[in-house]
Order: structure tokens, then sequence, then C-alpha cells
């Protein structure tokens, strides 16, 4: 074999339980990046709102308008035109009627509803946006609320401001602790819209979210999830607080862990409104070290997350998985717990589930178990049903379920007993595994052959013949080719399975064999043998059974 010698001097060795309890944030990245399982990290607020008192000039969009940034009210239309003439009104609010400004800054709000194109560049050019948050601290005096209605149709301008890429712009002139404070507006429309705009703003980066979270923007906003005016409010402010705990680098704990109380007394009294929210902020906080995973267990929520996922929406289901997926990636004894609260029992609709994401989450989750205990291994080989809807899916699924169903089996291969390996072989794991030799991704590759070269130890001891199988499925074509591979550890991997388990015998009667002298001096040509040592062997070796899947 012509290979530089310093490549064969060491191998790798084969993966432990920690590497093989895998972290979302160190390599599982793929998993996070379909963020419309996770719905909206921004949202503009469009056309009227039905909720705000005494609105008598609700705007509506104009399909047989040409322009993009044009808004019909009952009253009055407002383009791009009209914003010097608003912004001369925005200038002169101290001194100018409430009604007036009311109108003007409605007007610009106007503008910034729309749906295509809205002119933001153009308003926060014009310099309104500072004008916007200013108004926010107006207490003007009035029987009919007028107030109320200047701070909403500010903060939903800045709403809308938000949700664009101009997010920033926003932050810039300091409208963060006026919204953070207008949280305890006593018009619950004011309220809403201001959780709104936050949750844009935490939703942009985590820069922007800690801006938030350090103006202490968390507790008036839990103040409106324990206690909402209304389904819609509640509804809001639970999806600001998804934004309020999520992103990478996480939040720190001590900002976020106050919400923990409140979402666990949500999740029990059978909400409904904003309940994918809700179980997407358990996601982002238990996503990290056991510290956090703890923090959010001790709040009793696994026995009503694992009951979600037999939950008729994949809306739900996709986020439970996932905060379960973060508690079984912790230590063994949060493992357990959601084991013992009944995990396995979804499991093998959901690796059936139409929904790729689905699948792959609950591969991910199972990957992390087999990383566990034995007796956490033997509860996943309960059943064989399961496993052997992974073991299919290593070879017939998208790439994306097909790489965490891998992690699976090499995870049982690598970590398990004996008997576990041989249950695993019965399933055709084997044949699945040769089947991902040629796949392009290295560290998947890699994985594969510390399963095979596993399974391949356990047959030698328990006097299997794993070397055929793996034969017959092409594998050995397989390894031998990956002898040629870029990736020095791949290379070395597959040397070292080839020379220990395929390794050339010497045929009997070589010819360079050199003849042997028997007792009467006469030469004796032939291998020598160990009179009955062959049968001895035999009769001394008593072979494990497979793993039985019935117990």
């Amino acid at each position: 074999m012509d290979r530089n010698n310093n490549r064969t001097k060491s191998f790798k060795k084969g993966i432990d339980s920690d590497a093989g309890r895998r972290r979302r944030d160190n390599n599982t990245i793929m998993l996070r990046k379909n963020k419309r399982e996770e719905g909206l990290q921004k949202r503009r607020a469009m056309g009227a709102s039905n909720t705000v008192p005494n609105q008598q000039t609700e705007c509506h969009m104009n399909d047989n308008s040409g322009s993009n940034s044009t808004v019909v009210s009952n009253t009055r239309t407002y383009t791009v035109a009209d914003i010097p003439t608003l912004f001369t009104t925005l200038q002169n609010h101290a001194s100018s009627s409430s009604d007036v400004v009311l109108e003007a800054v409605r007007g610009f709000r106007k503008m910034l509803s729309v749906e295509q194109r809205p002119p933001v560049k153009e308003i926060i050019e014009c310099g309104a946006l500072p004008y916007f948050v200013s108004l926010l601290t107006r207490n003007d005096v009035s029987p009919d609320d007028i107030t109320f209605k200047i701070h909403f149709e500010a903060t939903w301008a800045l709403t809308n401001v938000a949700s664009t890429e101009y997010t920033r712009s926003v932050v810039d002139c300091n409208a963060v602790p006026q919204l953070v404070k207008l949280l305890l507006s006593g018009s619950p429309d004011v309220r809403e819209q201001s959780a709104w705009c936050l949750g844009n703003i935490a939703g942009d980066s985590p820069e922007l979210r800690d801006i938030i979270l350090r103006s202490g923007g968390m507790t008036p906003l839990l103040t409106n999830v324990a206690n909402p005016s209304s389904d819609s409010l509640l509804g809001n402010v639970v999806w600001a607080l998804s934004n309020f705990c999520r992103g990478k680098p996480q939040p720190k704990l001590e900002y976020v862990a106050p919400a923990l109380p409140i979402i666990a007394q949500l999740l029990t009294s059978g909400l409904t409104t904003g309940l994918q929210d809700i179980c997407w902020a358990l996601s982002y906080i238990s996503d990290g070290d056991d510290a956090r995973i703890q923090e959010v267990m001790n709040t009793g929520v696994v026995p009503h997350l694992v009951r979600f996922l037999g939950h008729e929406s994949t809306s739900i289901i996709t986020p439970a998985l996932r905060t379960l997926g973060n508690f079984v990636s912790g230590n063994d004894s949060q493992t357990q717990a959601v084991l013992d609260g009944g995990v396995l029992d979804y499991v093998v609709n959901l690796l059936s589930n139409a929904k790729k994401n689905v699948r792959k989450e609950t591969c991910w989750l199972l990957s992390n178990i087999a990383a566990g205990t034995h007796d956490q291994i033997s509860a996943i080989m309960k059943t064989p049903r399961p496993l052997s809807l992974v073991v299919d899916a290593v070879k017939n699924a998208e790439w994306d379920v097909k790489k965490e169903a891998t992690w699976v089996i090499s995870n049982i291969a690598t970590g398990g007993k004996d008997e576990h390996v041989m249950g695993l072989v019965e399933l055709n794991a084997i044949d699945s595994l040769c089947a991902v030799l040629s796949a392009g991704d290295s560290k998947i590759v890699l994985i594969v052959l510390d399963a095979i070269e596993k399974i391949l130890e356990v047959g030698v001891r328990v006097g299997k013949d794993y070397t055929t199988l793996v034969d017959e499925s092409d594998g050995l074509d397989g390894i031998e080719a990956l002898q040629e591979h870029a990736n020095d550890d791949i290379y070395k991997k597959s040397v070292a399975i080839i020379e220990t388990y395929f390794g050339v015998e010497e045929e009997e009667g070589d010819e360079n064999v050199l003849p042997g002298v028997g007792n009467d001096g006469q030469y004796v040509f032939g291998l020598p043998t160990e009179k009955g040592s062959s049968t001895e062997q035999q009769q001394m070796q008593q072979p494990l059974q497979p793993f039985n899947f019935s117990n």
C-alpha cells in the first residue's frame, strides 16, 4: 500500500458517550436553519386595527392605485408627497392641538402600513422617527383619551419601521426605554403595540435584544403575559417573549429565568393562544448547558411537552420536540426524566410524520438518548419498530434526516452492549450504514466507520461473521475506496478496519513456506495444527444472544 508511514501511525478512537451526545449549538447548526418552522422573527402591523377605540378613519388598500406608497382612508389618502407637510406638523407638535398631531402621525402610520414597498427610507430620512418617540411621552389630558390614540399610532409606525432592515434606526432614536414604559400603559391597545414593536426589535439581533433586556423590558412584558386583557394582547406579548429569549449568543439566564414560572403556568392552564410561541420560548431558553436545561425542567413542563408530541398541528409538535431534544442533550438524569415522561410512546408516529423537520428532530432526540446509559439504549430498543424506522431512514430518507438517523445507529453501536449491537445487525443496520460510506460529509462518514468497526469487533467477540455481511452490502468496496479519501482521519480509520478485519491470510501450500521436519525425520509440508484445539475452543465459546426486543 503506497502510503506514507506517518499516516498509519495513529488511528482515530471510536466516539465515546460525550462525543456522541451532540449539543445543538456545536454540531447541529442545520437544525436551526429552517426559520419557517419557528415562526416569524419580525411582523408588520398591516391594515386597520379593530381594537382602537373610537377609530373613525381606518385605512384600506387602494387596489386601483398605481402607487405602492398610497393608503386610502375614509377621510384622506396619504402619499410620499405629503411627507413634508406631515413632518412640519410633527416639528410643531408641542404647540399644536392633539387632533392635528394625531392626524399627522396617523398619516405616517398609514404610509408605513402598505403591503408592498412602504416608504420607510423616505420617512426615516425626513427625520420623523425621533418625533414619533417624543410623542410617546406626550401626556395630554382629554376626555376621549386622545393621548392613547397618539401613543398607539406612534408605536404602530415604529413597529412597522422595526419590521424592516431599518430596525436599528428605531433603537438609535432611543425608542426602547419609552416602549418599555408603555408596556404598563393604561390602554391595552398601546401595551399590545409596544410589545409588538419590542418583539420586532428583539428579533433583529442578539445585540438589540439585549438592549431591551438591560432596559428592564422583561418584567412589564411578563405582567401582560400573566394578566392579558384580551387574546390578541396575549398572542402578541407571548410572541414578543419568545423573541426576548431567542438568538445566539443566548441572553443571560438571569434575564429570561423570571419568565419560566409564568410559561409553566400557561402550559398547565390549557393555553391555546400563543401556545406555539410559548413552546419556542422554552426551546430557546433550554438550548445550552445542563444548568439552563435544569432551570427549565424544574418548572415541571416535561409531561406537558411530551403530551404536545401528539398534537394535531406540527406547529406545536415541532417546538415541543425541539425542547425535549434539548433536555436529552443534557446529563443522564435529565435524559431519564424525559424517558420517564413517556417520550418514546410517540416516536413511531413522529418518525412517520410527513414533515421532514419532525422526522429529523425526532432522530436527533433519539441520537442523544442513544448516547446515554445502557438502560437508556435498551429503552430505545425495547420494541423493534422505532429503530427499524431509523435504520430505514439511514438508507432511504432525505439527507437531513439520514444524517441524524446515522447518529442514532452509530451512538448505539459505539456505546451499547454487545447484545445491542447484535440487535442492530438483526434490523439490517449493516446494509444501511454501508450505503452511507460514499456520502460527501466527512463527519458522517467517520461515524459510520466507527459504527462498522464496533460491529465487526463485536462480531469477532461473539463468533458472528459480520465481515461477510459488510462485504455482501458492498461495504468492503466502500471502505477500500475510502483509503483514497482526502480526509486523513477517514483514511486511517478505513486502513485500520481493512487490516484488522479483512486482512489477507496466507494460503495453505504456499510455495515459499519451508517444509517442517516430522518425528521420523522426513519433511512435512503444510501448516501445523494443535491437536483438538479447534474443537475445544468451539466448545468453550458461548456466544451471546442478540438483543431481545420483546423484553
